[in-house]
């Protein structure tokens, strides 16, 4: 008989254990998640955490492709549309860069371009630039997706970030995994070990650290408005160190390359790393 009212009274207690937690867990919101705006071959939107004590907000544009489809890198090569994305000020968020996985390569030759062929994710430097409680975001994208030819596509995203709301653990985990899955940084077994530009022969030649076993690498390059780079040529020698040139035409009215930061990105089997080449 005893343990029977024991038994009664642990279930009791476990009960209302139990809805004091339901009442006291963060529930989930949706306020963080802009509707998709669909276009040819997918469909795209935004995700956003609430803002973080230094301002930071982190925050991803997410593009959803269907089989076929790719989109493009922030060099996009021959062709194609690089991703664009500007936040409307009133809003209170402000956008200081936007980062990119490593991409692919597709084609060859003069129709070469650098892109993704599935669903990718872009994370998002943004930071909050407003008292205001409440942020009612608005962010304008303009990106490419192409089948057989590139198509531009556009659309205004809107989403409110809400003070006091909890953040969408499905959203989270969204933007975790996008900066994740960003190439790393430099290391012992991956990197650049010297790099120089040849004025006359008008290309950057690089000496390559890999990483054990990496096999051919892929690089990809990006530069100012002015710069061009073309298809990277890896010397074929095993072993850990490969030395690349990558042809780079410079145009318009400034056609120095001294002083102007170019973002590398190289690809080197289940590895990806990032860095920037600055010439004297």
């Amino acid at each position: 008989m005893n343990r029977r009212r024991t038994n009664k009274k642990m279930a009791h207690r476990l009960a209302k254990a139990s809805l004091l937690a339901a009442i006291f867990l963060p529930m989930p919101s949706q306020a963080a998640s802009s509707a998709w705006v669909t276009s040819p071959g997918g469909a795209f939107r935004l995700v956003a955490s609430q803002p973080r004590p230094d301002g930071s907000i982190p925050a991803i544009l997410e593009v959803k492709l269907e089989p076929g489809w790719k989109t493009y890198w922030r060099d996009p090569g021959a062709s194609g549309i690089p991703p664009q994305i500007t936040f409307d000020p009133s809003g209170g968020v402000a956008l200081e860069a936007i980062r990119f996985p490593a991409p692919k390569t597709f084609s060859e030759g003069p129709g070469r371009y650098v892109g993704y062929d599935s669903s990718v994710a872009f994370p998002l430097v943004l930071k909050r630039v407003s008292d205001e409680k409440d942020l009612a975001v608005r962010a304008s994208v303009f990106l490419g997706v192409c089948e057989e030819i590139c198509i531009p596509v556009q659309g205004t995203l809107d989403l409110t970030l809400k003070s006091g709301d909890f953040d969408n653990p499905l959203d989270g985990a969204r933007i975790e995994k996008a900066i994740a899955s960003l190439p790393e940084a430099p290391s012992d077994d991956f990197r650049i070990t010297k790099s120089a530009f040849d004025e006359e022969a008008g290309i950057i030649r690089l000496d390559l650290r890999l990483p054990q076993d990496a096999g051919k690498p892929e690089i990809f390059l990006a530069g100012p408005a002015g710069f061009s780079f073309g298809p990277p040529v890896v010397a074929d020698r095993g072993g850990a160190e490969r030395r690349v040139d990558v042809p780079v035409k410079l145009s318009g009215k400034d056609r120095k390359i001294a002083g102007k930061p170019i973002a590398l990105t190289v690809r080197a089997g289940d590895r990806s790393m990032e860095t920037t080449l600055a010439f004297d």
